[in-house]
């Protein structure tokens, strides 16, 4: 069940500067938001929403720059993403709502709580939201090609791709079928890769713009100045066994995420990477089990 799922639909949200995009399952029952990663889009919960939307209310943001609100004006940043979810949550009754939130989009949902305290009754940090070690030379007053560098490191093929166009749909599902955390290729995923193309052929490209994917980047890092902190709501930390790549060293290390979010619950989810934490079925119901743990009584 993924975009040809009946309880899906997509909506637009006022926002400033003009109306942000979102994926919506369900009609009933607790809200639930989902915030995607620094390139990506709403359709990253494409598993997820289906599976959440039979007890719950689930809605799925574009974040500006990106997907559907690629053409929402900067500024960007955390402080900018949180006022959009913010926002969101207002048009879907108000909160608090369960907020979940998928590498970059564990900081989004961070700020956001912390911001906007009313909004937030839950947290699901997935893969995402502590503080990244600053790679040496980095520095947080730094052009972009400093912060492109870093997040080239971090991200690997997602990242590059912004620059690249592509002359059919099927040449970019290939470049993502190569893509080494996507050892089996599912409707999820093709949903996932298809919604992120735009433009015409023989120049098709991804929706993520690039200038937002750096000027996010700024805020990942555990620049001077930047310490621990807990979230003022509960929060679990879903960490993925495996890495951006498939490889067995992961995005976070084993405690690294309650070193920097006191507090927060941390646990591992065997057999699943960066990516398929959100678009493989294994990840997909610990993320939704997640979700429903902490909304029941």
């Amino acid at each position: 069940m993924t975009v040809d799922d009946p309880l899906y639909r997509r909506h637009s949200v006022p926002v400033r500067g003009g109306e942000i995009c979102v994926g919506v399952w369900g009609d009933d029952g607790p809200l639930v938001v989902l915030v995607h990663g620094i390139t990506s889009s709403h359709m990253a919960w494409a598993l997820v929403g289906p599976e959440l939307s039979r007890d719950h209310r689930v809605v799925g943001i574009d974040l500006r720059g990106r997907g559907g609100s690629r053409d929402l004006p900067a500024p960007y940043g955390m402080r900018k993403h949180a006022a959009d979810v913010a926002a969101v949550v207002e048009a879907y009754g108000g909160g608090p709502a369960v907020l979940v939130g998928h590498s970059m989009g564990g900081w989004v949902i961070a700020e956001t709580a912390r911001l906007y305290p009313l909004v937030a009754s839950r947290l699901v940090l997935v893969d995402g939201g502590a503080p990244l070690p600053v790679p040496p030379g980095l520095d947080p007053s730094g052009d972009d090609n400093q912060i492109a560098e870093a997040v080239l490191k971090a991200v690997g093929p997602a990242y590059a791709r912004l620059s690249m166009t592509f002359p059919d749909r099927e040449a970019y599902r290939n470049m993502w079928r190569a893509h080494p955390s996507f050892g089996e290729w599912s409707a999820a995923i093709e949903s996932y890769v298809d919604y992120d193309l735009i433009g015409s052929e023989p120049a098709l490209r991804p929706a993520c713009r690039l200038d937002a994917a750096l000027r996010d980047a700024r805020d990942l890092y555990a620049f001077p100045g930047v310490t621990p902190a807990a979230l003022p709501s509960p929060a679990v930390f879903l960490r993925a066994e495996r890495g951006m790549l498939n490889d067995e060293t992961p995005f976070f290390a084993a405690g690294y995420a309650t070193e920097w979010l006191p507090g927060v619950v941390e646990r591992t989810v065997a057999g699943v990477n960066h990516y398929t934490i959100t678009l493989g079925p294994v990840g997909a119901a610990a993320v939704a089990a997640a979700v429903r743990e902490r909304v029941t009584p």
